[in-house]
This record gives C-alpha cells, structure tokens and sequence, in this order.
C-alpha cells in the first residue's frame, strides 16, 4: 500500500499502523457535469485512453505487508502508461519525523512509469494483477484530467489516515465517481466480513511480534462492524469488489466495470494473506506461561543457589519492566498527545503504561542488594506492582460486561495475566533467609 522514497525499517514498523491523521477524501468533485459545449465536443472523443488498476500485493517490509493501490493510465497515441500513486512520500520532507510521531503524516499523488514500477515489484517478489476497465471514452478523458490535477504541486499533497483515506481509499472513490456513484451505492451500507483489527491481523499473523505490538497499539474504535465500502482500504478489497461489479452507464445499458483481468506476477513463496483472521491470543498464552514458570524457577533457585537466584529473578523482572514499559510509554503517548485516533479509548493503558518502569528498576536493586533488608523492601514494591497489574487486566476483561467496551485485547491478556499472578505471590521465604552474602552474578 505504501510507496516511500526511502526506508527505515524500525520507523516504519511503527509507521504502518500509526501514520496519518484523519482527513476525508476531496475526491468528490470527480467528475463533474460538463456542459453543453463540453458535452459537445466530448462526443468527438475517440478512445485514446486506456483506464486500468493495479493491484499490488505484500512485500517484505512492514509498510509493505499491506499491498497498494495504483492507477495505470495508458495513451495509445503517445505509447506512454503512467503510474499514478497516492501512496508516495518522503523522510527529506519538512519536518517529516515530528510529523510522522504526532500522526500528521503528509502523503502525496505522482505519476511515474508503469514498467518501471511492475519492473521493482517483479524484483521484489509481490503479486501483480492488472484489472482493465470498461468506461466510456468520455469517463477516460476525465478520469486522466483528474489524475493529472492531482500530481500538480499544488494539489498533491494530503494527510494520510491509514484506514480512512490512502492510496487505496483514493482510487476506490476515482472508482464511485467514473460510474456515477453506483459503486457507493452497492457496497456502502452493506455488511462486510470483518472488524479493522481482524482485516489488520489477517496481514500480520505470520510475524508474533509485530502482530502482538500493533494489536496492543490498537483501541477499541477499531473493533466495530465495517462495511464493504469501509473493508476497501486494503487494495486486495478493492481488487475482488471490482472484478464482478457491474453498472448501468449513461446510455442506460448495464455493464462489467472491468473488462479483462491480467496477472503480470505471482509471489514465491511470501506468506499469504489470511482468508479468515486466526484466534492468536493461544499463543500469546503459551508464552506468559512459559514465562511464568520460569519465573517460579527463579525464585525457587533462591533458596539452593541465593546469588544465582537473586540475580535470575530480579534481572528478569527488570527486563519485564523495561520492555513492557517501553511499550506502555509508546501507547501513553499515542494516546494522550498524538492524532492518531486508532489508537485512543484503549483499556491496555490501565495497565501497560511507563508505570512499568517500576519493575525496571526495582528489579536491578533487588538482584544488586546487598542488604536483605534492602532486598525486602524492594519485593514487597514488585509484589504491590505486579499485584496491580494483574488487577489491571481482570479489570479489562470485567468492564467487557458492560456497554461501550468492547475491545479486541485478549492477546495482551493472555500474555501478561500468567507472570503477573505469579509474580504477584513469589518469593516470600525471604523472611527465612538469614545469610547476608556478597552478591556474585557471574
């Protein structure tokens, strides 16, 4: 779906789920009537023009694993076929990072060489399927005018929102108007398969990290029912909407939107796109088992080898609280001080928040004291803070018993639950342990 200039893969992991702010297409005055005169002379329009979408499935990067969307304009008379794309933009643009972290991103249309373009996407094992349109000679000519307006340094530029206009958004709606609002018609009241979440996660299933991350980025405004016309975000949506649609045009005959449809590239071995979104929080619960018991490993390796066990079980709450604070703060502040609004009214900040950083550092003192009275006071601040987190995910599973909450989150609660219960309880034969050891981590 997106066409950068340039990568950077950690920015734009991020990138793929948190760019943009919300600006609804200005795509409306599409094709606007034309006058008697203009009518007049569109009826000596010959069929120069060609009108074709292109459909471009994942690639290997993260902002890549959801697709794009071009338009392929093709002139017979010239032999020129141009590559229009709402996909572009660029790190060298003005204050693009700052942007970029407040949700602010600006995107642009432009135009290139469609070899070119099928060229890199061959290279770089994506699928390409070109859907040919069946528009009347007229539509063509406007759909082209319209294109070329676009790419016009004065109108390129648009804020992006990853759901609600982007490369593929702006294309569907090129779409609505080239028939006069019958494609809207058709599909934008009626029910689509899937919730925003389930059609993301449906693109990340193969990668348990990225996957679990963006899911708990995610608020619950993602989680509600979507229509089809909704659903056409993702360029593959728009691909299989249009193969069969058909529309009545202004002579009054009914026709097939497209008239051909041609696959210029079939990807090897990539990970497929899920028909159906998999139940993934089995996974996540493994883990926190997993992690739990070692946990429990840990603190009973305390009472046979107490340097080894103290430096095992603080180091590893403290890497705990580091990397979940480290998420937490990421969620505290795309919540509370960006505009990316897929993120807000999200029950994982009760309790993955920078509050986790409590761990980080009670976790070293612990392993580091040399004390015991230290080290006791130092447990019973984890046992209060895992006691609280613990308490913060039932609570987001309890509040699911009332209206207007209804978030998707049960990977995180599968992950976190397990370690935090027992952290919440381990290590209470401190009392009993009398020696006052160097500490030894090696």
């Amino acid at each position: 779906m997106f066409q950068p200039l340039k990568a950077t893969k950690i920015a734009i992991a991020v990138l793929a789920f948190f760019a943009g702010a919300s600006m609804l297409c200005t795509q409306r005055t599409l094709l606007a009537q034309d006058s008697p005169d203009a009518s007049r002379r569109n009826d000596r329009l010959t069929d120069r023009f060609t009108i074709k979408i292109a459909v471009l499935g994942p690639g290997d990067e993260v902002f890549f694993w959801w697709g794009h969307l071009a338009l392929i304009i093709e002139d017979s008379v010239t032999g020129a076929q141009t590559f229009y794309d709402w996909g572009v933009f660029s790190f060298e643009s003005e204050d693009f990072f700052k942007n970029f972290a407040f949700g602010r991103l600006i995107y642009l249309c432009a135009a290139s060489s469609a070899k070119r373009n099928f060229d890199r996407y061959i290279q770089t094992n994506r699928d390409i399927v070109v859907y040919t349109l069946d528009l009347s000679p007229e539509t063509k000519e406007e759909i082209r005018r319209f294109a070329e307006n676009n790419i016009r340094p004065e109108n390129r530029n648009y804020y992006y929102h990853h759901f609600k206009d982007n490369c593929s958004t702006r294309i569907r709606d090129i779409l609505d108007m080239a028939v006069d609002g019958q494609f809207k018609a058709a599909f934008g009241d009626a029910s689509g398969r899937y919730t925003l979440r389930q059609h993301v996660r449906r693109h990340t299933w193969f990668s348990p990290f990225f996957d679990w991350f963006l899911n708990v980025l995610m608020g619950q405004d993602i989680d509600v029912p979507l229509t089809v016309w909704q659903e056409m975000f993702l360029p593959a949506e728009v691909g299989s909407r249009i193969a069969d649609f058909t529309y009545v045009d202004k002579d009054g005959a009914t026709r097939k939107l497209v008239s051909s449809v041609e696959t210029l590239n079939k990807a090897v071995n990539r990970p497929s796109v899920l028909d159906k979104p998999r139940r993934q929080w089995i996974r996540e619960f493994v883990l926190g088992v997993f992690i739990a018991f070692s946990l429990v490993f840990f603190d009973m390796l305390q009472k046979t080898k107490p340097r080894l066990g103290r430096c095992l079980w603080g180091l590893s709450q403290s890497v705990l609280g580091l990397f979940f604070g480290v998420v937490g703060l990421i969620l505290f502040f795309m919540t509370f001080f960006t505009n990316h609004d897929y993120t807000y009214h999200n029950a994982n900040i009760i309790y993955m928040n920078p509050l986790w950083f409590i761990a980080a550092v009670s976790g070293v003192i612990y392993a580091l004291a040399k004390s015991e009275k230290k080290r006791f006071i130092t447990l019973h601040i984890l046992r209060a803070f895992w006691t609280y987190v613990f308490l913060g995910v039932l609570l987001t599973m309890v509040i699911k018993l009332f209206p207007g909450f209804y978030q998707q989150n049960q990977v995180t609660q599968a992950l976190v639950s397990p370690f935090a219960f027992v952290l919440s309880f381990a290590g209470g034969w401190i009392k009993r342990t009398a020696k006052r050891e160097p500490l030894d981590c090696k």
